[in-house]
């Protein structure tokens, strides 16, 4: 008998675990249909939202950047083609050396980071950040497009931009 009172309490509690996930899937579609949302890049997130986003982002390349193993680059020829594609393809948005706006820089939300002015002591976290992209946040994945080396030549740059002087861009950039 008490057996039967057991497993009656579990089918209850399961249901009610079922129903509230229902619900709870029911609600989040009609949030999504209903459009009410501002997804605008002009507009910024609510606090709620940017925290889930954030948290997401964090533990998604936290997950996956671990198998990464480092090949940072000494050689400056390889630092100076980092130098180049980074002139190329991220200064628009991430910036440089002497460089403090960009005709892109303002209509980009979530804003992205001036590189020229952080310090990116995980490299593994660069690199594939570099090769894979974030959704939703207009940075590509230059994996399509650059081999693994290009990369950790971008990477190498990046590490050592902050110490640069705006002249010593230019000049390894070609700018």
């Amino acid at each position: 008998m008490n057996r039967m009172i057991g497993s009656a309490k579990i089918g209850v509690i399961l249901g009610v675990i079922g129903c509230t996930l229902a619900a709870c899937a029911i609600g989040a579609g009609l949030f999504v249909e209903s459009g009410v949302y501002d997804i605008g890049a002009d507009d910024h997130h609510t606090q709620i939202v940017l925290g889930v986003i954030e948290q997401l982002r964090e533990r998604s390349i936290g997950v996956r950047d671990r198998s990464i193993e480092l090949r940072y680059v000494e050689d400056p020829e390889r630092i100076a083609a980092g130098a180049q594609h980074y002139a190329a393809l991220c200064a628009g948005c991430h910036l440089a050396p002497g460089v403090t706006k960009s005709e892109i820089r303002p209509g980009l939300y979530p804003h992205p980071p001036n590189l020229a002015q952080e310090d990116l002591r995980d490299g593994r976290r660069a690199f594939w950040i570099i090769k894979h992209g974030i959704k939703m946040s207009a940075m590509p994945a230059w994996g399509k497009t650059l081999d693994d080396a290009a990369i950790w030549d971008l990477v190498s740059f990046v590490r050592k931009m902050p110490d640069m002087t705006p002249e010593t861009y230019r000049q390894i950039s070609r700018q």
